[in-house]
């Protein structure tokens, strides 16, 4: 398949699946279960990950045994567990985020993936990238900057009053997380060119290991079978944001396989102004005329990047 035809269709994949991913986590993570005063929210962050990365495993290995055969992988262990450990670190903080934050404040500040992806690039994998490439990250940068400060306590986008709340660190955590990511799946990538099927079903297996172990010592597995008990309408959800998260999950393993984890994370962001847009109108989520200016600001970034900040790697 031709190459630029291939990422059309990942990118767009990318976007269909997570967008509707978008919409399944918000109902399920800001839903209340339970009518009066029995009604409860579902707060079990590990075990819903835990439940996404089974589901991928599973659908990673069927897709390998059938339709995505890609030979013997040569790629080291050690690669695939640090990856599931930052991944799983990332998808976690950014799951726990919302307890604190609004939905359109984490993706906005989700949107600022390509910075630490960029640094941690230059840092540890020796890369270089021209000075427009820099501007438009900085563009980014100020619009994540304006989207989350608080002009007083009131503030629609967080009810804690301090400028940067528990939610916050989270979100900075799970982007730090990406960026260590990128660089392991860049050395993944140039090392044992490795493949997307198999970086999706090792990083997965990983992921159930260390979440297994860490639902069981800290007791959320009771937690998170009491609460199914109590409210069976969430298998249908969670079975729906699975399902989603492994489409999309495999489409994001292809676009880094084949084109780096730079520009996987500009299309992973660029499809987020319309998961905002769905979200404010869905679920009366709203928004300050300076966060609106805000979101432009992070997105035009995001478009004049993925158009004309195009990247010249240092060879070592």
């Amino acid at each position: 398949m031709e190459k630029r035809t291939k990422f059309l269709i990942s990118g767009a994949g990318i976007f269909i699946c997570y967008f509707y991913f978008g919409i399944l986590q918000e109902k399920l993570t800001k839903g209340v279960y339970g009518d009066g005063e029995d009604g409860e929210r579902f707060t079990c962050v590990l075990a819903l990950v835990f439940v996404q990365c089974v589901v991928n495993y599973i659908f990673a290995k069927l897709m390998l045994a059938t339709f995505m055969k890609q030979g013997e992988d040569s790629t080291r262990t050690f690669y695939y567990a640090s990856c599931a450990m930052t991944y799983l670190l990332a998808m976690v903080c950014s799951n726990m985020a919302l307890q604190w934050v609004s939905y359109p404040t984490q993706v906005i500040a989700k949107s600022g993936k390509p910075i630490p992806v960029m640094i941690l690039g230059v840092l540890l994998a020796r890369k270089s990238y021209p000075l427009k490439k820099y501007a438009f990250v900085f563009m980014v940068v100020l619009g994540i900057v304006m989207f989350v400060y608080k002009d007083s306590a009131k503030s629609v986008v967080q009810s804690e009053e301090s400028v940067i709340g528990f939610g916050e660190i989270l979100v900075c955590l799970s982007l730090t997380m990406d960026g260590l990511t990128a660089a392991i799946q860049d050395r993944m990538r140039a090392e044992h060119s490795s493949k997307s099927g198999h970086m999706m079903l090792n990083v997965n297996f990983w992921s159930v290991v260390y979440l297994g172990v860490a639902i069981v010592l800290s007791g959320e597995l009771t937690q998170f079978l009491g609460f199914v008990e109590r409210h069976p309408e969430v298998i249908w959800q969670l079975t729906l944001l699975s399902v989603t998260s492994a489409l999309g999950q495999m489409f994001i393993y292809i676009m880094v396989a084949d084109f780096g984890p730079l520009p996987c994370s500009i299309v992973t962001t660029s499809r987020k102004f319309f998961t905002v847009l769905c979200s404010v109108f869905l679920f009366g989520n709203t928004l300050l005329l300076r966060q609106w200016f805000a979101t432009v600001l992070v997105f035009a970034g995001l478009f004049l990047d993925s158009m004309y900040g195009k990247t010249v790697d240092k060879k070592k």
